[in-house]
């Protein structure tokens, strides 16, 4: 397997080792041969990782083209989320005790080389930490509070960083590390037998309405599931339920994501699933995605800082730029003349490193197709707002408005339209998914694939009505019985 070093200045990185290739996380992604290049593994060592910063995204489009991303997105997510140390923290407290029982201070910082420390005695709490946040370079913080070491923060180690007396040891980890043939991932096992539905009572255009939500509550009894309506107070009380339906619009910096990835930890059967919130959450994850595996879409360009002339010859105007985490309709923005143009990447600039842009493609209505485990489920036709290009108009005092829909057997689609869907959805991987596609005549182009797809009730169950529910509670029974065998 092809390895790649990833770093923000190719020359920070100062160890050489044979088969190794460093490049710059502006080339990797940017430079077409990058995308192209198979069976790789990045291994990202940019100085940061903040969210959709260039070390964000060097992961998160390496997943995109099928390369193994060291960290992985959702290490880097667990990076910042307090609730996942605390529960690290918790599952090595005897080792942590013990490891840092001779220290008389009350902080303590602990390097980690390639999973490995120069201190003996530190060796065993590197690598059980390393197993559990892997990325090349971390530094562990703890403190001692109410008499007991804790794990305050991890976080990647910038390669400027290393102590000088710990360069001999780090040349040596490295070549050690680098000539390993795959990478060890750590499994929580925790059976428990309820079904937990996160909501907000407060949202506005959740992805489930209230009737909906009777109708899921009512399907579980039914299959035999206990179904609980939880917010996100309910932290805590995760470890509680056997499988987690996340019913509330979700986002990677937001507490839907830490409760998908707790969830995940305790192995609870979780829709959505933790990987598939920030695959979905990321249009420029998406383009890229969509563009390796062939699928047709309207003409897309990922747009950075030094390609923004190529954008109007390339798409002509009007065109569409897309804030990479907007969800229903908002961050979308039609654009008409340069002048537009120019103060809409200055305002997205200031949010990503990456904006997807895309050509101006009208239709009346775009097809909605749900895909749950890889099948696809119900189909829907949802039009335009009136007056409008999209299917939401966000309007004065974020007022909703949307255009009509149609709903009908998965039979009764176009069979074409229902293929696509299937292929897109299995992309991202065996949750639930729903599919936006726009057809032109016999031409069929995917928008993109959405986590957490709605169904609300008189929409998406106009057609298959209780059946709507039950399949997917029945997804839960089989899963459980999948974790529990």
């Amino acid at each position: 397997m092809h390895s790649i070093v990833v770093v923000n200045k190719p020359k920070d990185w100062n160890i050489h080792i044979p088969e190794v290739e460093v490049v710059s996380a502006k080339s990797y992604l940017t430079d077409s041969k990058y995308s192209e290049i198979r069976n790789v593994r990045v291994y990202n060592l940019c100085q940061s990782y903040r969210y959709q910063g260039m070390g964000y995204y060097v992961s998160l489009l390496a997943e995109a083209r099928g390369h193994r991303s060291i960290p992985s997105i959702t290490t880097i997510q667990d990076f910042k989320s307090q609730s996942i140390i605390r529960i690290i923290s918790d599952e090595l407290d005897q080792l942590v005790q013990r490891s840092l029982s001779r220290l008389k201070s009350s902080h303590f910082s602990l390097n980690i080389y390639f999973g490995r420390c120069p201190s003996t005695q530190y060796e065993n709490l590197s690598k059980q930490l390393y197993n559990l946040f892997q990325s090349p370079l971390l530094r562990a913080q703890f403190v001692f509070d109410d008499d007991k070491w804790q794990l305050q923060n991890i976080f990647p180690l910038p390669i400027n960083q290393i102590p000088e007396h710990h360069k001999a040891s780090v040349l040596d980890y490295a070549h050690g590390y680098f000539s390993k043939k795959r990478i060890r991932s750590i499994n929580v096992s925790r059976p428990t037998y309820d079904l937990a539905i996160l909501l907000n009572p407060d949202e506005k255009s959740p992805p489930s309405d209230k009737k909906a939500i009777k109708y899921f509550i009512e399907a579980a009894e039914e299959e035999g599931l206990r179904a609980k309506i939880i917010t996100k107070n309910d932290f805590s009380r995760i470890p509680e339920f056997d499988a987690l339906f996340i019913r509330e619009t979700t986002a990677v910096n937001h507490h839907t994501y830490r409760f998908a990835r707790r969830a995940l930890a305790e192995n609870l059967v979780v829709l959505d699933d933790p990987a598939s919130i920030v695959k979905c959450a990321n249009k420029v994850y998406m383009a890229e995605l969509l563009s390796k595996a062939n699928i047709p879409t309207p003409k897309s360009m990922i747009v950075h800082k030094g390609n923004t002339k190529e954008l109007i010859p390339t798409l002509g105007l009007p065109c569409v730029l897309k804030q990479p985490d907007g969800s229903f309709s908002n961050g979308v923005v039609k654009i008409s003349d340069a002048l537009t143009l120019e103060e809409e990447l200055h305002h997205f600039f200031g949010q990503s490193e990456l904006i997807i842009a895309q050509e101006f493609a009208p239709t009346d209505f775009d097809w909605r197709i749900g895909v749950l485990d890889k099948k696809p489920i119900y189909a829907c036709k949802y039009y335009m707002a009136k007056d409008h290009w999209q299917i939401y108009d966000m309007g004065p005092g974020r007022r909703v408005k949307d255009g009509a829909h149609e709903t009908m057997a998965i039979e009764k689609a176009p069979p074409k339209i229902v293929k696509i869907a299937q292929r897109a959805a299995s992309l991202i991987g065996d949750g639930f998914y729903g599919v936006d596609i726009k057809q032109f005549g016999n031409k069929v182009m995917v928008i993109e694939i959405n986590d957490n797809p709605s169904i609300e009730s008189g929409v998406e169950d106009l057609f298959l009505k209780d059946e709507l529910y039950a399949t997917v509670m029945k997804y839960f029974v089989q899963r459980i019985k999948l974790k529990k065998e």
